[in-house]
C-alpha cells in the first residue's frame, strides 16, 4: 500500500541530509539488522521466540525527531531505510561535501541479526546496496561488515550530525524521548574518492 503524511513544522527547525560540518559526530537511534531477521524469516531459519524483534524495533517511534529539530548544534538529520546505514552515510558525506569516520564496534546491532547473518540468512538487498556504493567505502570489504552495514532497514533509526560539544545534550534530548542515541563516527574532510572509512 501507498502511504503519505503531511503536516507543518517551524522552517527553522526543518533538518536536512546535507548539511553537516566537518567534526560533527555521527549518532544512530536504533540498531541495525531489521533486513537480516526478514531474511531469516522468509527462508525458514527464524526461532519463534526470535519472530517480534524485528517489529519491536520497526514499531519504535523516532519521537526524538521533533525534539531535535529545535536543537541548533544538530546541523543535519536524516533516517536509515532500504539504503543501509552505509547508503545513508554516503548520502549525508556527498551532500555536505565531506568524508566520514565510521567505528564498526560501536554501530548498535540487533544481536540475533549477527546470529542469523553467520547461518546465512543475507538479504539479496545487502548485495545491491554494498555493489552500488562499495567503490565509495573503504574498511568494509568483510563478509560480516559489508552485510551488516548495508543491510536494508525498515523504519529504521535517525542518523545525527551535531558538534562535539553538544553531543550529551542530544543524547538526553532522544532519551527523553524514549531513543538512545549511540556515537557511531563522525564526519571529516573530504578525502578522494572515499566517502566512508570504516574503522
Amino acid at each position: 500500500f501507498g502511504l503519505a503524511v503531511t503536516g507543518e513544522a517551524p522552517i527553522a527547525n526543518v533538518k536536512r541530509n546535507d548539511t553537516a560540518k566537518p567534526g560533527d559526530v555521527l549518532l544512530l537511534t536504533k540498531p541495525i539488522g531489521v533486513g537480516i531477521l526478514a531474511t531469516a524469516m522468509k527462508r525458514g531459519l527464524m526461532k519463534p521466540e526470535h519472530a517480534a524483534i524485528g517489529t519491536r524495533v520497526m514499531s519504535s517511534l523516532n519521537r526524538a525527531g521533533q525534539s531535535l529539530g529545535a536543537l541548533k548544534s544538530v546541523h543535519a538529520m536524516t533516517d536509515v531505510t532500504g539504503f543501509g546505514l552505509l547508503g545513508h552515510v554516503i548520502e549525508l558525506c556527498e551532500g555536505s561535501g565531506l568524508s566520514a569516520d565510521l567505528v564498526f564496534d560501536r554501530v548498535p546491532v540487533i544481536s540475533e541479526a549477527r546470529q542469523y547473518l553467520a547461518a546465512g540468512a543475507y538479504p539479496d538487498g545487502s548485495f545491491r546496496n554494498w555493489k552500488s556504493y562499495s567503490a565509495k567505502v573503504r574498511g568494509a570489504s568483510d563478509m560480516e561488515r559489508m552485510m551488516l552495514l548495508s543491510d536494508p532497514q525498515t523504519s529504521g533509526g535517525l542518523l545525527i550530525a551535531c558538534s562535539r560539544e553538544n553531543v550529551d545534550e542530544v543524547m538526553a534530548t532522544c532519551s527523553i524521548d524514549g531513543q538512545e542515541a549511540t556515537v557511531i563516527g563522525e564526519m571529516r574532510a573530504f578525502v578522494d574518492s572515499n566517502r566512508v572509512f570504516v574503522l
